[in-house]
């Protein structure tokens, strides 16, 4: 984390709009609202977070880690979506700050900026962390990214994105505006291949982990389905489930009818111990029908460990070297490719950190920020 310093006339002040933040809401979206306010505090910058509350035990202001939070509670969730009017009535004080930087075109919080920015006001950055809902329906989302997703970035003055490949998605839909591609990153000094390991995770055979959140959009489900094939090989080989969800449940009960599968959910692990948890896996799975560029893709390669992802035309080149792709939905592809990297020496695995640092993403982020405000 940069070392923290007084704030400066070339320091800004940024009102961050983000549904989720941690450690309120876990997840690598929540996380890299949370990190990259904490670090631009460091810097010099004045932050704010405004943002749902999830918690009703939360304060509804709070200074933490050099920047401050404010919540609102939710006034109503349509689709599983929460609308907030605190929210939406705090924007009005958005005149106090030098620029507004939302976080997802998924959540009506930034709906709600993206208006703010039509009345008038400071410049709008928005951070897309990947074009699809990992809840809804394809034919719905679809149909929301073409207009009032559409209509959401164009009245962004700037729009950040991972890749060049998610570039090229935002202008197939229709988005004009400006786009900044800035790469995901990870704290590559916690994210290493040396260091302890996890007393979680206590297999003595191959360790197959999973982290995420299990909803359907993340598919679970497969990661169960292929470890039944990989067990035929590897037969002391364990799953491991980091996360928890409405879908935990149904998976359990899966889990428990599938004769000779060893399956260990951990639920929520604290983020500080992911470290170890990585470290003391062999793979990392994850066979979503969408995503971004998850952190915990990164996360896992930085720590040594392989990665068996699904064939997604942005991740393609990232886990290149580092793992393996499958088609979304295929099964024995996803338990063919865990097998094929757990045949892969350990001394062939290595990290695969210095394309990913998380500060050249905050150091990226903020000068394009600083570069909108002055423009």
């Amino acid at each position: 984390m940069p070392a923290e310093s007084p704030r400066s006339s070339d320091s800004l002040r940024i009102l961050r709009v983000a549904q989720t933040i941690y450690p309120d809401v876990k997840g690598g979206g929540a996380y890299h609202v949370h990190a990259l306010s904490r670090d631009q505090a460091a810097l010099g910058h004045d932050v704010t977070v405004l943002t749902v509350r999830h918690d009703p035990t939360a304060p509804h202001l709070e200074k933490r880690c050099g920047y401050t939070v404010v919540r609102y509670d939710p006034s109503v969730a349509v689709l599983g979506n929460e609308i907030s009017t605190g929210v939406a009535q705090h924007l009005r004080t958005a005149a106090a700050f030098d620029v507004v930087h939302a976080h997802s075109h998924l959540y009506f919080s930034t709906n709600l900026a993206a208006l703010k920015r039509l009345v008038g006001g400071p410049p709008l950055a928005i951070t897309n962390h990947g074009l699809y809902s990992q809840t809804a329906s394809k034919r719905l989302f679809e149909w929301y990214l073409r207009t009032i997703g559409r209509w959401t970035f164009n009245r962004a003055d700037l729009v950040f994105c991972y890749t060049d490949v998610e570039k090229r998605h935002l202008r197939g839909i229709g988005v004009t505006t400006p786009v900044a591609v800035v790469s995901n990153g990870v704290d590559t000094d916690r994210f290493s291949p040396t260091g302890p390991e996890s007393t979680l995770l206590e297999a003595t055979g191959p360790v197959i982990l999973f982290v995420g959140r299990l909803v359907e959009g993340k598919r679970p489900e497969d990661a169960l389905k292929a470890m039944a094939t990989v067990r035929e090989s590897h037969p002391e080989a364990t799953l491991y489930l980091c996360g928890d969800g409405p879908l935990r449940g149904r998976l359990e009960r899966q889990a428990g009818d599938t004769a000779g599968q060893d399956v260990v959910f951990l639920g929520h692990v604290p983020y500080d111990e992911m470290p170890r948890v990585y470290r003391s896996a062999d793979v990392l799975v994850l066979p979503s029908r969408a995503e971004g560029v998850p952190r915990t893709v990164l996360e896992a390669m930085a720590s040594g460990t392989r990665v068996v992802c699904s064939d997604l035309e942005q991740l393609r080149p990232i886990v290149d070297g580092a793992g393996a792709v499958a088609p979304v939905g295929d099964v024995p592809a996803f338990a063919a490719a865990i097998r094929d990297q757990l045949s892969v020496p350990t001394a062939d695995r290595p990290s695969r950190a210095s394309t990913y640092e998380w500060h050249r993403t905050v150091t990226a982020v903020t000068d394009r920020l600083r570069q909108l405000v002055r423009s």
